[in-house]
């Protein structure tokens, strides 16, 4: 049975963890805050983008234009683009993503598929090492963990990608990424960028603006004159709609992991509470426990003489 002493300790070492607990949770809440408003801030640009380049493809004749339009062809080899954070202590935010890339990656393995992977954080490139470590690519670090995300990062991770495309090292790439639904629920979401297709461009948003989704879904082909032509038009925005696409999955990935890091470390601080009561309890108990067995022995002393 342990001592007093032992009772003490344990109580200390649980209330210390709880304030550090309950620490982490107020710097979770406070940058939430504000990784929330850049990620809803930037939805209506992706949306926008989403949709104008939508309209504009579907003029174009099928099987012509650019190559981030058509693809090569073939789907044979395929890159994911795999956005986690950069630390832990987030409940189960990094685990179920690398659950869903996994998944992913067996899918695409079991029809033959060879598979690659660029990893923008740590926990996906350290979780993925230990059981795809040849598929990896290229990994970033840095770019979600900072007061806020750069543009500038997305745009480092679309030109790796633009490049690994044309030099005709993939033929399909997919951007994998937790979607920030709300404070208490992050997706893992699978979204195609390369070659650009229009439908699931159009559902990536079908947590955010339904009802502006359906509209762009079901608009008609734009009746306007493009100049210069809808082939030059897409060649100039289709590599920045990569960019943008991926700069939107940071700012999710951001605020997802503070929510579910709030989330985890208010349940942490809400579970070293109720193990200090029980741990109290028992103290108690035992301390009664030893009082009593004192006076016994005193009272058998005193009879005793």
């Amino acid at each position: 049975m342990p001592s007093l002493r032992d009772y003490r300790d344990r109580i200390a070492s649980v209330k210390s963890t709880r304030k550090i607990t309950s620490a982490m949770k107020m710097v979770a809440a406070a940058k939430l805050k504000k990784a929330q408003e850049q990620a809803e801030a930037s939805q209506p640009y992706a949306q926008a983008m989403a949709a104008m380049l939508s309209r504009v493809a579907a003029g174009i004749t099928e099987g012509t234009g650019p190559a981030l339009l058509t693809g090569t062809g073939e789907d044979k080899r395929v890159l994911l683009v795999v956005v986690s954070s950069d630390r832990g202590l987030a409940g189960g935010f990094n685990a179920n993503l690398i659950r869903r890339v996994r998944q992913e990656i067996a899918e695409l393995e079991g029809q033959g598929m060879d598979v690659k992977i660029i990893c923008v954080g740590r926990k996906a490139r350290d979780l993925l090492r230990r059981t795809n470590r040849d598929n990896i690519l290229e990994s970033f670090t840095g770019f979600t963990g900072g007061k806020t995300v750069d543009y500038t990062n997305a745009n480092t991770v679309s030109e790796l990608v633009i490049e690994q495309f044309q030099s005709g090292h993939f033929d399909v790439c997919k951007l994998v990424y937790n979607d920030f639904v709300s404070v208490l629920i992050q997706k893992p979401r699978v979204q195609q960028l390369v070659p650009f297709a229009m439908p699931e461009a159009a559902e990536s948003n079908d947590n955010k603006e339904n009802a502006e989704k359906s509209a762009a879904m079901d608009a008609p082909a734009s009746p306007y004159s493009f100049e210069p032509s809808e082939e030059e038009i897409l060649d100039s925005l289709l590599p920045k709609n990569i960019g943008v696409q991926i700069f939107r999955a940071l700012l999710d990935s951001s605020a997802g992991e503070q929510a579910a890091r709030m989330t985890a470390m208010d349940n942490a601080t809400r579970n070293a509470g109720d193990m200090i009561s029980d741990l109290t309890l028992q103290y108690n108990r035992a301390r009664q426990a030893h009082i009593t067995k004192e006076l016994i022995e005193i009272i058998s002393g005193a009879e005793a003489l």
